[in-house]
């Protein structure tokens, strides 16, 4: 695809700039809730389609992987028939097929509208940042991304609490049903206020650059998805899937330099804050959406917390990132970018490095001071990198910036989920044959220190003793995860002062 400037519009003359920022929020916050806001009503789908564990889990594949391969091609299709065009289909398209997914009889019929709610989905959260870039001038476009940011981030983290309460007091359609009255608010606001952009129809579509790159993130995200199940590279498909994903991303990065008119332009990969801003995103999803993998199942399945308790005990991070990003937007005007990154980054960390120090006894006061720090930091981080990564880039590839920038924040979320889910289960079991290995009649201490309930000589006192392991090696194991996170995050440090400080008043 040759890339060629898009008419964009002036940001002094868009009128109802509040009514298009409401719009394109709520379809933001439609389609970054459908990232997670189904995983808690997974149990209750699997009962009604009398599907087994791995068969439920295409509900999720099936959108991710959907959602991913589609991601970059709204670049053309904005330059090729209109950014406002577009935006309107593909939010319509994302509410009829949520519908159609909480009307679903049958397992094949709620994959195959999940896989198109994907593809309907993929431009949303892209073309949300690129209108708001768009209509906002220079010096308020860090008030913008915050506004943008807030349904970007919350919409994940808010997800399991929505649908565990959805799921508890109503039904799993619902958590599908409720996008309804949000995707036609969006639509009206959308069709009324969000201005179009030219469309340029003499570009050719790259139609060998977009299949390598879809090959390639197809493959990428099923071998990061199912490689748990699958038992990583003991299983044929996922070393195929492993071989696929590197040779059709080579292929396509060689096309991407020899082609006259490629898919993705390389020309905007010269910017470094573009370049390095991609690279930061990457590292937040990979500990985001990690982060709230993990915290689920600790407090289910180790704290024994119900579904809805686990939905409000998860709400004060989406709270912390709310005021934050509330706060971050006049503070950008006032402090360097590049010190509000640090001070999030920091916050993050010290988070994580509590979360690594729980035990079985945490009360919720723990749960909420450790997620309201952590979501306040991600604010400070979310809106100015949001900021600092368009800030130099030529306005002509905004609207391929912006679908990258979603992409690498979303291969570093499934990266990431991959990581904490397959180290979580080796480090359990690692960690109980340590325990248990110390656990025998000859050890003084099981003798004569140790409850009598706990009995090496009957069946009841040895299931009991196993039980109690292996809850100590699961939440040793769940600990390991939150401090690779914790370093995950600190690896994201140095790169700050990697950023040209610009005032954001001077971008063009």
């Amino acid at each position: 695809m040759s890339v060629v400037p898009t008419s964009t519009v002036q940001p002094a003359r868009v009128a109802h700039r509040g009514l298009i920022t409401v719009a394109v929020m709520l379809a933001t916050v439609m389609q970054t809730l459908d990232t997670t806001i189904a995983n808690v009503a997974l149990p209750y789908m699997q009962g009604s389609m009398a599907a087994t564990q791995d068969q439920i889990s295409w509900v999720l594949t099936s959108y991710i992987v959907a959602a991913a391969i589609c991601t970059p091609l709204n670049g053309f299709l904005v330059n090729r028939f209109g950014r406002k065009r577009v935006f309107f289909w593909e939010v319509l398209g994302f509410t009829c097929v949520s519908v159609l997914c909480g009307v679903a009889q049958s397992l094949p019929e709620i994959v195959t509208f999940r896989i198109l709610q994907g593809i309907f989905g993929a431009g949303l959260v892209p073309l949300s940042q690129a209108i708001q870039l768009d209509v906002y001038e220079p010096k308020e476009r860090g008030q913008a991304m915050a506004i943008w940011g807030i349904g970007v981030m919350v919409g994940p983290i808010l997800g399991p609490t929505l649908g565990g309460y959805l799921t508890e007091f109503y039904n799993w359609r619902w958590v599908f049903f409720i996008n309804l009255p949000v995707g036609i608010l969006a639509l009206v606001g959308i069709w009324l206020f969000v201005p179009e952009t030219k469309p340029n129809k003499t570009i050719r579509f790259d139609g060998l650059g977009f299949g390598l790159l879809a090959i390639a993130i197809g493959a990428l995200q099923m071998f990061l998805d199912r490689g748990e199940s699958k038992d990583w590279f003991t299983s044929t498909e996922i070393i195929l899937e492993g071989i696929c994903a590197v040779l059709f991303i080579y292929l396509f990065i060689v096309h991407m330099f020899t082609h006259k008119a490629p898919f993705i332009h390389p020309a905007m990969f010269k910017d470094r804050n573009f370049c390095i801003g991609l690279l930061l995103i990457f590292i937040l999803g990979v500990m985001l959406l990690s982060t709230v993998a993990l915290l689920s199942p600790f407090l289910e399945n180790l704290l024994g917390y119900p579904v809805l308790a686990t939905g409000f005990a998860m709400a004060p991070r989406g709270l912390g990132t709310m005021l934050s990003m509330s706060l971050v937007g006049h503070l950008m005007r006032r402090f360097d970018l590049r010190t509000l990154l640090a001070v999030g980054l920091l916050m993050m960390v010290e988070s994580l490095w509590e979360m690594s120090l729980f035990d079985l006894n945490i009360t919720f006061i723990d749960l909420f001071r450790t997620g309201f720090i952590q979501g306040f930091g991600m604010g400070f981080v979310f809106v100015p990198l949001s900021t600092m990564t368009f800030m130099t880039l030529d306005q002509k590839y905004r609207n391929e910036g912006t679908a990258m920038y979603s992409l690498l924040r979303n291969i570093g979320s499934s990266i990431g989920i991959s990581i904490v889910v397959t180290l979580l289960s080796q480090n359990t079991q690692v960690f109980h044959s340590i325990l248990a290995e110390n656990t025998n009649g000859f050890n003084a201490i099981w003798l004569h220190q140790l409850p009598t309930l706990w009995d090496l000589r009957s069946a009841s006192g040895l299931a009991l003793l196993n039980k109690t392991i292996t809850q100590q090696a699961s939440l040793i194991a769940y600990l390991r995860d939150f401090r690779l996170m914790m370093f995950v995050t600190l690896l994201a440090l140095p790169l700050i002062f990697l950023l040209r400080k610009r005032n954001p008043a001077m971008t063009h």
